[in-house]
């Protein structure tokens, strides 16, 4: 069956205030997304890539990226939406056509440190149950906070903080995303939307490492990343 990974690269990145995209922010000397792409390039077992960037940024984002550094498997780059659940719902709709049985890699464009088992862990779970999430165990106590006063502590071991990429069948994941653009319903993540449906994403063990560039300090780490 057919691996597709969609990439969302349509942020603003605000939070960063570099003038630019977050996502063509360079590390190792490469755009943040270049990074991305390459590892989906370098999986054999990934056979096509389709880049969701702001369709202004088109033409920059095949020039400079895709063309760049040689990314044969990118097939199309796919004009973004409003909200990235938009824009990933554009990614979905530009592959139409496609097995329902395909599984679909849905992987941020800023979280270039994803590894080649995690990916690989990702898809057979997706061939297997409705729906991957690959996520990390949190780490510190998390408290429900109303009006700046605690309301609850959740038990820790229950939470779970989420990551990309996530994995679905496409078939699952566009009839999400369909239903939830025609009852206006926007989710926190693509698996908020095909939990919603009654279906059961199971887990997969992601990495710490795997963090999202969103601010300066990110860009930080993700260099000493790069040295290690």
């Amino acid at each position: 069956m057919k691996v597709i990974a969609l990439i969302p690269a349509a942020g603003m990145g605000k939070r960063m205030q570099a003038g630019i995209n977050k996502q063509y922010l360079r590390i190792g000397g490469m755009p943040v997304v270049g990074q991305t792409i390459a590892l989906f390039q370098a999986a054999s077992f990934v056979d096509d890539i389709y880049v969701i960037t702001p369709e202004q940024e088109i033409p920059y984002c095949r020039m400079e990226v895709v063309e760049r550094y040689g990314f044969t498997k990118v097939r199309a780059i796919v004009p973004g939406g409003k909200e990235r659940q938009h824009s990933v719902l554009n990614g979905l709709r530009a592959i139409d056509g496609t097995d329902e049985d395909a599984v679909i890699l849905i992987h941020d464009g800023v979280r270039p440190f994803i590894n080649r088992h995690i990916l690989e862990h990702a898809v057979a779970t997706a061939r297997k149950y409705d729906g991957a999430l690959v996520a990390v165990p949190a780490k510190d106590t998390v408290k429900v906070v109303v009006d700046g006063i605690v309301r609850e502590t959740p038990n820790r071991e229950t939470i779970w903080l989420a990551q990309t990429p996530q994995a679905f069948r496409y078939g699952i994941i566009r009839a999400a995303h369909e239903i939830a653009d025609a009852e206006g319903f926007l989710g926190t993540d693509d698996a908020s939307l095909v939990e919603r449906m009654g279906r059961e994403v199971h887990i997969v063990l992601g990495d710490y490492r795997n963090i999202k560039i969103t601010t300066p300090e990110d860009l930080v780490l993700a260099e000493a990343f790069l040295k290690d």
